[in-house]
């Protein structure tokens, strides 16, 4: 899954072509050291090449099997990522926030109630979002090959929800025919 966890590249969502091609820029790179052209220039030049590669690394290396504009957007802290919320509400992407007591919660399409500082709650609502969006992949791929063998009669389907103070199980069963 993509992440950003160096500064927000401004335009990454709204100028992606252009962020695309940086990211298609780093695997020419990787593709010249594969295929031996790199050592055929200069001592000078390899280092220039390094440089870049490192940088573009560094900044665009989570996002690079990124090939569309993601369906949704989790802000840990949207009064310093203030950047990536207003791309993401130019495109009418939703926008998941943690927030605190500082910023404003009207800038975020789901508000998560946190303390967007410490690493324990950024660690605690993230382990939480992320064995929801695994659950749901497991889920929706379950669905799909139960659309694909025409002998299954029912899926069974649960839904797990946890509150981050107190948690609580909710448990919905619903069946197909």
């Amino acid at each position: 899954m993509p992440y950003i966890t160096e500064r927000w590249p401004g335009g990454m969502l709204t100028n992606f072509v252009t962020i695309r091609k940086a990211v298609k820029k780093m695997a020419t790179i990787d593709r010249m050291k594969k295929d031996g052209t790199f050592n055929t220039l200069s001592k000078k030049e390899k280092l220039q090449i390094d440089r870049l590669r490192a940088k573009l690394e560094k900044n665009l290396g989570s996002i690079a099997d990124m090939s569309r504009l993601p369906a949704a957007l989790f802000v840990v802290d949207i009064k310093a990522e203030h950047i990536a919320v207003k791309e993401a509400h130019k495109l009418n992407i939703p926008v998941f926030a943690m927030v605190d007591t500082n910023s404003d919660p009207r800038q975020a399409d789901y508000v998560i109630p946190a303390n967007d500082d410490a690493s324990k709650s950024i660690e605690k609502i993230l382990s939480l979002v992320t064995a929801a969006i695994q659950d749901g992949l497991a889920n929706r791929t379950n669905e799909k090959e139960a659309d694909e063998v025409p002998e299954v009669e029912a899926v069974e389907t649960t839904v797990v929800a946890e509150a981050p103070v107190a948690p609580e199980t909710a448990t919905e069963t619903a069946t197909e025919e």
